[in-house]
């Protein structure tokens, strides 16, 4: 018997923003579904319109995975998490060992495929996947000011900077693009030009 898919259904039990006062809860199972969505838009317009050298089904995976550890670990606040460079490498070193944990519930066979979903790493699929999971952050603040909940406008506004930092300009492309309509209504949204 092997464990690690029962695990991973686990992650719809991890909530996200312990710190914050939410009007709408979200949790790892939900913001890993966004951002797979958004990582894999992100590199269709990386690859058809910038000519990246990218498979955008392979950043849909790793988008899929990219927060898997925290059923071991928890979701841990990000003003902790890089609070400082001793505890960032404390806490990589935790995520190395979930990760580990995690590909042991695999069938031998099955690991090889998929250790590099588990296991961080710097090349372009992944920082495609960190911009995505950045505009799903963006998106979860914009959607609780919408609801008119102010406890997210600070992280909203810091958020936003950041992104506007990134440089890559398939992740400005889909901000510009695509961002905006999170902060309509289903009757707007349905109604594009504007009448009801």
């Amino acid at each position: 018997m092997h464990h690690f898919f029962a695990y991973a259904a686990r992650l719809r039990h991890i909530r996200r923003w312990g710190l914050m006062r939410s009007a709408l809860p979200e949790n790892d199972a939900e913001h890993s579904l966004q951002v797979a969505m958004i990582a894999h838009g992100l590199a269709v317009l990386a690859r058809d319109r910038y000519q990246r050298d990218v498979n955008p089904e392979h950043v849909l995976a790793l988008a899929v995975y990219h927060d898997a550890t925290e059923v071991i670990t928890g979701d841990l606040p990000t003003p902790i998490k890089y609070q400082s460079d001793e505890l960032r490498g404390a806490y990589q070193s935790i995520e190395d060992m979930a990760a580990e944990r995690l590909t042991a519930m695999l069938p031998e066979d099955m690991r090889g495929e998929f250790r590099p979903y588990l296991h961080g790493g710097e090349d372009y699929a992944r920082q495609l996947v960190k911009a995505a999971d950045k505009i799903s952050a963006y998106v979860k603040c914009l959607e609780e000011q919408r609801a008119g909940n102010h406890e997210f406008d600070a992280a909203g506004e810091n958020i936003r900077r950041s992104l506007e930092q990134i440089d890559m300009p398939e992740v400005q492309e889909f901000v510009r693009t695509f961002v905006p309509s999170f902060t309509l209504t289903l009757d707007e949204l349905n109604n594009p030009g504007g009448s009801l």
